[in-house]
């Protein structure tokens, strides 16, 4: 099995970003947790802070791999494209959000990818990564 996590925006900036709200540990390390845990599953990981590049990773790994983790960072409440580049591909995408996004500003309510997301994993920290890929494992599992 083939997994890709996407991050979008300010996301390369975990571990020193809003420790707060986001946690101290960068996504490097937290990679490495999860790698070990999921031996079995091939992770994939990209960043990035620019919209295209998301699209085009989404539109890549959509047609390549078995399942998508993506948190698309303030982009979950902004992007059409996005939304569409979800919607065209395959593979079954988890949207996902370290923070609890209902418990904070108002604007970050209204996600525009939920609705062409298989699933929606929020607030539990860099955890909600690993449950997703959990959701996605077992959503291989029985198709």
């Amino acid at each position: 099995m083939k997994i890709q996590l996407i991050n979008g925006p300010n996301l390369n900036l975990l571990g020193s970003r809003e420790p707060s709200v986001y946690g101290s540990q960068s996504f490097a390390e937290y990679l490495e947790t999860l790698k070990k845990a999921y031996p079995d599953i091939e992770l994939e990981y990209y960043q990035s802070n620019v919209e295209g590049e998301l699209i085009n990773k989404i539109q890549e790994a959509g047609f390549g791999c078995d399942g998508i983790v993506l948190n698309a960072g303030g982009y979950t409440h902004t992007s059409v494209a996005i939304r569409d580049a979800i919607k065209a591909v395959p593979a079954p995408v988890v949207e996902v959000h370290i923070s609890n996004v209902h418990a904070r500003e108002e604007f970050r309510h209204q996600s525009l990818i939920s609705a062409v997301c298989a699933g929606v994993i929020a607030g539990f920290g860099l955890d909600s990564y690993r449950l997703a890929v959990e959701a996605l494992k077992r959503t291989n599992k029985t198709t």
